[in-house]
């Protein structure tokens, strides 16, 4: 396991109770003409896979909403709620 999933499970065990409460559906969408079509933070131009390159690269949750502006930290909570989901969907396809 490499340590971008190992840090993501981290932050994500941490603040499980947190997450639980996050409805990343309300937080992600996804449309064609936007970013190629990939999941981004309420309809903006920041995708998830930003945030998660950017919090594996060492960012903070400060670092990040500072340099995102209109950024909330139900976002970045969402994205690894998102992330987290994804990576269960693939688990049990590849089960």
């Amino acid at each position: 396991m490499n340590f971008t999933i190992i840090y993501f499970m981290q932050v994500y065990l941490k603040n499980i109770k947190y997450l639980k409460k996050i409805d990343y559906r309300e937080h992600i969408t996804i449309e064609p003409g936007k970013r190629g079509g990939q999941p981004c933070i309420r309809g903006m131009r920041i995708t998830v896979y930003d945030i998660l390159s950017y919090l594996a690269a060492g960012n903070t949750m400060d670092e990040l909403l500072e340099n995102f502006p209109g950024l909330k930290k139900d976002d970045v909570f969402a994205s690894l709620a998102y992330a987290a989901d994804a990576e269960k969907r693939i688990t049990k396809i590849a089960s």
